[in-house]
């Protein structure tokens, strides 16, 4: 495999997880970018982590117990990165202006707004998966999940500007994510889906891509774009979305 394509998966790696290959290999914006068309397949090993996590406690532990075991794993491999975005994006949405809103994204507190989100998200988070392991779907569904909500920010970054002149971390997507990668991962996304969860895989792939739509339509009227905070927030969402979805077909 080449250099090059070792530091894209490297990249990918190193931005939506905290395993620490980025010791090992020296990766930076561009390889991150490049690494873009393997986030869903990142995503889709996070799910497995948790999935895995979920099934192996249910046995002896109530099933909400095991998914919010399974929960706080997730947070722990990602870094909580796109729980901290959702929060930052809600905080944001109280701001009078544009200009207002994106200086709250870069306030590193919690606001009220913030704080219910991550209550509220987690909770439906946790319900759904406890769902799907009484229904022994959760290791499928949690696995599409999780490769369905990584391929959304690449596609958001592909199709939406990058609101700060100045730059920023969201700006390692923005300008620099090819539409042709965004959209091989959406494939491969779709593709893992279907291979796993079946003939509903289909409607999951649908919620989670008109939750991309949606959103993107409210980021381009709110903020002119994209930051880094919102493609977070997006991927957190259509997670969030895809196993409520599967919750309501198990």
């Amino acid at each position: 495999m080449p250099a090059a394509s070792v530091r894209a998966a490297a990249g990918a790696v190193s931005f939506l997880t905290r395993i620490p290959v980025g010791r090992l290999i020296v990766v930076d914006g561009r390889d991150v970018a490049r690494g873009s068309v393997l986030f869903p397949a990142v995503g889709a090993g996070i799910g497995a982590l948790t999935g895995a996590v979920a099934v192996l406690l249910h046995p002896a532990l109530p099933a909400f117990v095991a998914a919010g075991i399974a929960m706080a794993c997730g947070a722990l491999v990602t870094g909580a990165m796109h729980l901290d975005a959702l929060a930052d994006t809600l905080d944001a949405t109280g701001a009078h202006d544009r200009e207002a809103a994106l200086a709250i994204m870069r306030d590193s507190r919690i606001g009220s707004f913030g704080a219910t989100a991550l209550a509220l998200d987690l909770l439906i988070k946790v319900g759904a998966v406890a769902f799907l392991l009484q229904h022994g779907e959760a290791l499928a569904v949690l696995v599409g999940a999780g490769a369905l909500s990584r391929a959304a920010s690449p596609v958001l970054a592909a199709v939406l500007p990058y609101p700060r002149a100045e730059g920023g971390p969201g700006s390692v997507l923005s300008g620099r994510s090819s539409s042709w990668g965004a959209a091989a991962g959406l494939a491969v996304a779709v593709g893992a889906t279907l291979a796993l969860v079946g003939r509903d895989g289909v409607w999951l792939a649908l919620a989670a891509a008109a939750t991309a739509c949606i959103l993107a339509l409210l980021f381009w009227r709110w903020l002119g774009g994209a930051t880094g905070d919102s493609l977070g927030a997006a991927t957190e969402l259509c997670e969030t979305v895809v196993l409520v979805v599967a919750a309501g077909l198990a």
